[in-house]
C-alpha cells in the first residue's frame, strides 16, 4: 500500500538512560489515515466519476451545494438539483454514510449574478438570536429532507466585529444538530484568527491549507511544506480532532493579467503546449511551467499531481494529523485516483 509507510503505530525518539545506555520512548501515536473530499454542482458528472474511483480510500464526503437567494434562503442550482439524487445513489453504492451538505456564504442572485464569499450575508444571518434560529431551521430541514449525516458550514472573509456572533451561531447549530443525531463540520480560513478566539467544542474543524497563490497573487503553489508546517502549528488552538484540507489543480496566470482555475486534467492538457521544461517546485511540490496561446500570450500554470498531494499528507501526517480533506473532485489524474484510492 502506498499509504503503508504513513499509518506507523507510533513514533519513536531515542533518550539516553542514567546509565548511558539508548532507550527508545514511543511519544506519539498516530492513527490512520482519514480521507474525506468534496463534490460540487458545477462538475458533477465528473466529480461522480472520480468519487466512484475513491470507494476504498474514502471516510466521508461533502456535497458543496447550497448557496443562498437574494432574500438570504438557501438555493440550490440546477445544476445540483439534478446532482443531488445523482450523489446520493452513488453513496448509497459506495456504502457511504457520512455526507454532509455544504453551505457556502455566496449570493446567486435573480439574473444569475454571483457575489462569493459574501461578508454581509454572514452579518445578517446571525445578528440576532431570531435570525440565527430561522436560519438553522432551514438548514435542519434541508439536511433532513435529504436524509443527511450533518451540516458544514464554509463561511469565509467573515468580518472582525462578526467573530464573536459567528461563534454562538456556530455553538447554537452544533447543539441543535445533535439533537437530531447529526454531526457538524466548520472550514476555517488560515486567516481565521484562531489564537484570539475560542471555538466551541463538538464540532469538526477544516483548516484549509491552501490559497497561498491564486486568483489574489502571482504565480505560485497552493501551498507549500512551510505554509503547512505553519499552520499545523497553529491548529493546536482548535479544540477536538481537526482535519486539513488540501487541494488538487492549479492556476493559470498569463501576461495579460488574466488567472484561470484549473482541474488537474487541464492543467495536465496545457503542459503539451509548455515552452519550457516542466519543473517540480522542491519547496512545495508542485509543477509549474509555462506556454504560448494562440494569440501568442505567455501564460503560467502552477498545479499539483498524484505526487504533490501525497507529500502534502505525508507533510501534515508527521505534524500529527490524520484527517485530510480534499478540495475537490472533479477531473482529477488517474495516478492521483488511484494514489487516494490507496
Amino acid at each position: 500500500m502506498i499509504f503503508a509507510a504513513l499509518v506507523s503505530a507510533c513514533i519513536k525518539e531515542k533518550d539516553l538512560t542514567s546509565t548511558g545506555k539508548v532507550k527508545e520512548t514511543a511519544i506519539k501515536t498516530v492513527p490512520p489515515l482519514q480521507l474525506s473530499t468534496w463534490v460540487v454542482d458545477w462538475q458533477w458528472e465528473a466529480s461522480i466519476h472520480d468519487l466512484k474511483q475513491l470507494s476504498n480510500g474514502l471516510k466521508s464526503f461533502q456535497i458543496f451545494a447550497a448557496y443562498f437567494d437574494n432574500q438570504d434562503k438557501l438555493y440550490f442550482t440546477e445544476q445540483m438539483q439534478t446532482a443531488m439524487p445523482q450523489f446520493l445513489d452513488t453513496a448509497k453504492q459506495m456504502g457511504l454514510e457520512k455526507i454532509d451538505l455544504t453551505i457556502v456564504n455566496d449570493i446567486i442572485n435573480t439574473d444569475g449574478t454571483t457575489i462569493q464569499k459574501d461578508s454581509t450575508l454572514i452579518t445578517r444571518l446571525i445578528a440576532t438570536k431570531e435570525s440565527r434560529e430561522k436560519h438553522i431551521n432551514e438548514m435542519i430541514n434541508v439536511v433532513n429532507q435529504y436524509d443527511l449525516s450533518g451540516v458544514e458550514i464554509d463561511f469565509e472573509m467573515v468580518k472582525e466585529k462578526d467573530w464573536k456572533k459567528l461563534i454562538t451561531f456556530y455553538s447554537e447549530l452544533y447543539q441543535r444538530l445533535h439533537k437530531e443525531g447529526k454531526k457538524l463540520r466548520i472550514v476555517l480560513e488560515p486567516r481565521m484568527p484562531i489564537e484570539k478566539w475560542k471555538l466551541p467544542k463538538g464540532p469538526t474543524y477544516v483548516m484549509m491549507a491552501y490559497n497561498l497563490y491564486g486568483t489574489h497573487s502571482e504565480p505560485g503553489p497552493k501551498a507549500d511544506y512551510a505554509f503547512i508546517t505553519k499552520l499545523a502549528k497553529r491548529m493546536k488552538n482548535i479544540p477536538g480532532d481537526p482535519a486539513i484540507a488540501i487541494a488538487t489543480g492549479g492556476f493559470d496566470w498569463s501576461t495579460n493579467g488574466n488567472i484561470t482555475s484549473l482541474t488537474e486534467k487541464q492543467a495536465a492538457q496545457l503542459a503539451n503546449k509548455s515552452t519550457s521544461s516542466i519543473k517540480r517546485d522542491p519547496a512545495s511540490g508542485s509543477l509549474y511551467f509555462t506556454y504560448l496561446d494562440d494569440y501568442n500570450v505567455k501564460h503560467t500554470v502552477w498545479y499539483a499531481d498524484s505526487t504533490t498531494l501525497l507529500e502534502w499528507i505525508k507533510k501534515i501526517r508527521k505534524k500529527g494529523y490524520h484527517k485530510v480533506a480534499i478540495w475537490r473532485l472533479g477531473e482529477l489524474g488517474e495516478n492521483t485516483l488511484k494514489m487516494l484510492g490507496e
